[in-house]
């Protein structure tokens, strides 16, 4: 009997796809804050959450995408699993960032500060 075989790097778009559909979701971004996070269109961000559309692996936005999975993995260990306080803590001020975490998040290098930040405040805990 024949197995399908998916190629991997399908199977890593699918995968990362969802997950960022997901974070999305728990956090409640709009379609038009998923696609600045990612570097996509408002309707891109709407298809890629009705499965429309996939990161593809070559592209900027699957590796915004890593980051975005990255600073959700962060943050949820920080909140203890709590998604209420990781949208209060992403909506509120921030002295040490200068700004609103969900608002630094929508250029590259704001998510790569902020993922920074939550990851280094996990190193000294």
């Amino acid at each position: 009997m024949a197995t399908a075989q998916f190629a991997p790097e399908t199977n890593q778009n699918r995968v990362l796809s969802e997950a960022v559909v997901r974070v999305a979701g728990c956090w409640q971004l709009t379609n038009e804050q998923l696609g600045a996070i990612l570097g996509l269109s408002p309707a891109t961000a709407s298809r890629l959450r009705s499965g429309g559309f996939q990161l593809d692996r070559s592209g900027k936005a699957f590796e915004l995408g890593q980051y975005l999975i990255r600073l959700f993995r962060s943050l949820d260990a920080l909140m203890g699993s709590d998604d209420r306080a990781a949208i209060s803590w992403l909506k509120t001020a921030n002295l040490d960032l200068d700004a609103r975490p969900i608002d630094l998040i929508r250029s590259i290098r704001g998510l790569c500060d902020v993922t920074d930040y939550v990851d280094d405040y996990r190193a000294q805990v």
